[in-house]
């Protein structure tokens, strides 16, 4: 079976929680106060790429060692893990969807509406929790 780098993928996943806590710290404030926070929207976009990234990177290591196909992109690494069985179909689109959110954080930062990270942080932060908890379950079932 393939060989996991199991404390290279503890230490990214450490690191997705880690920013996962804060971006569920901020997700309890209102939107008005969000909104008129500068440094708070700017933790959060700082802390979502974090999160994001480490799931990218958690998920090319397990491509790469599960034998799957090799990822055309950062969303297509989500693909792939849905090909190998790890998640549904559904699951993976919005996976794939929070990846194209990191690169428009990264790449197109000054065209992204803060409504649209204050919405992410309330809405869709489960996504990547649910992603580590699939990972942990593919991980103990391929050993």
């Amino acid at each position: 079976m393939a060989k996991f780098n199991i404390d290279r993928i503890r230490q990214l996943a450490g690191e997705m929680n880690l920013s996962l806590s804060k971006l569920e710290t901020t997700s309890k404030l209102g939107k008005e106060d969000f909104l008129k926070s500068p440094d708070k929207i700017d933790s959060t976009k700082y802390n979502l790429i974090i999160a994001i990234e480490a799931a990218i990177d958690i998920s090319n290591h397990i491509v790469a060692k599960a034998g799957g196909r090799t990822p055309q992109d950062y969303a297509d690494c989500f693909t792939v893990l849905g090909e190998l069985g790890v998640f549904s179909e559904e699951f993976v689109e919005r996976l794939q969807k929070m990846a194209r959110f990191r690169n428009l954080l990264v790449h197109l930062y000054w065209q992204v509406d803060n409504e649209k990270v204050f919405e992410v942080i309330k809405e869709d932060l489960v996504d990547l929790k649910k992603y580590l908890q699939g990972i942990g379950k593919f991980i103990r079932e391929s050993v």
